[in-house]
């Protein structure tokens, strides 16, 4: 099976940069997430993460 998916895959022409793009597009992707970690301001990851917390009563107070 996976030969005749090798072989097939061989017979496109210019197929070579698909995975080229995709590791590019998973590398931009990993390294903007981690650089708006790392910059996100302190204030907004604290009220993010009181969400999950808070309850219909806590929010009509």
């Amino acid at each position: 099976m996976l030969k005749f998916i090798k072989g097939h895959m061989e017979s496109i022409a210019g197929i070579e940069i698909y995975p080229i793009i995709s590791l590019l597009i998973f590398f931009i992707f990993f390294v903007a997430l981690f650089w708006w970690v790392f910059t996100a301001k302190k204030d907004y990851i604290h009220t993010v993460e009181q969400i999950p917390l808070e309850t219909d009563n806590d929010q009509n107070l």
